[in-house]
């Protein structure tokens, strides 16, 4: 009888422990089971790369004696159970750190195509500056002058001498061919070759908005911007070299309109956009560009002082 009593009492002062460790076993199970999770987050399809507890449960060649205690067991249970929430934390904040990391380039990203859009638009809406000086003194090119040369009725001056008259307008004629697109073009050629700037640039803003189609749409746009550049205005300039170069890259002197698009931002103050414009047109086009064309991006760059 004594025997039975003295049983019952061992049994009831072991059951809280066991009821204890039973608790803690569950809570391991489902942190094991989280860590998994995160780590799969953090290791995507690596199995061999997951982390093991770095605190593992001993494993005891004889349990416990009888009527022994569980507390060295449960102790163990507990420092598995923190060694679990420390690998939980640190995976955790890998994994923030990364997102941060992603965020980041994403914004520096965002912000480059930002900047460069805004110069853009500042070229597109700044002011004109004031005629300081020449035009670009570039040649003019043999496919522009294919439908005759420039015939004008008088002699223009160009430059007043001390108490000189002053110049004599030149008139220009307006061919006629029969090819609508091309004597439109020409008209506005042979008035930028007679400086007769603003009037060239009317002239060829119509043959870009009423032949967009034809090759010479290209043309009239690339001399656009050599009007404004050799009236003094390479804000302006800039604007019509971009626009055909980004409107039509496979015409004809989209190529062209780059190499002085680079030498309008070099006249702006912008050495360091004059280059990347220098790097974009060897990157497109440098399997294409003639011996003279090259020649000039060389000097172009080095105007611009590019590295």
């Amino acid at each position: 009888m004594r025997k039975s009593i003295l049983v019952g009492v061992c049994l009831a002062a072991l059951l809280p422990a066991a009821v204890q460790a039973q608790n803690v076993e569950g809570r391991v199970g489902k942190l094991e089971s989280e860590m998994r999770a995160v780590q799969r987050k953090v290791f995507p399809g690596g199995a061999g790369q997951m982390l093991q507890p770095e605190v593992r449960a001993p494993q005891n060649e004889q349990g416990p004696g009888p009527g022994s205690p569980a507390t060295s067991a449960l102790a163990d249970v507990n420092q598995r159970v923190t060694s679990l929430e420390q690998q939980m934390t640190s995976l955790t904040e890998q994994i923030e750190q990364n997102q941060n990391r992603t965020r980041q380039l994403q914004d520096a990203f965002d912000n480059y195509r930002r900047s460069y859009d805004a110069r853009l638009k500042t070229l597109e809406t700044g002011p004109a500056p004031i005629a300081t000086g020449a035009g670009t003194g570039g040649p003019i090119e043999s496919d522009d002058q294919s439908s005759g040369p420039l015939r004008p009725t008088t002699r223009p001056e160009t430059a007043s001498k001390p108490g000189a008259a002053t110049p004599t307008k030149v008139s220009v004629e307006k061919p006629s061919t029969g090819d609508p697109a091309e004597d439109e073009y020409m008209y506005g050629y042979r008035l930028w070759a007679a400086k007769q700037y603003p009037q060239a640039e009317a002239q060829l803003k119509k043959v870009v908005a009423e032949y967009p189609k034809s090759k010479r749409a290209s043309y009239a746009q690339n001399l656009l911007g050599r009007s404004y550049l050799d009236e003094g205005k390479p804000s302006l300039a800039s604007m019509a070299f971009y626009d055909n170069y980004k409107k039509m890259p496979e015409g004809e002197r989209a190529p062209d309109s780059l190499l002085y698009l680079g030498q309008a931002l070099t006249k702006l103050n912008k050495p360091a956009d004059a280059c990347k414009v220098y790097d974009e047109l060897n990157d497109v086009y440098g399997a294409k560009m003639a011996a003279a064309m090259k020649g000039q991006v060389a000097a172009g760059r080095s105007a611009a002082k590019c590295k």
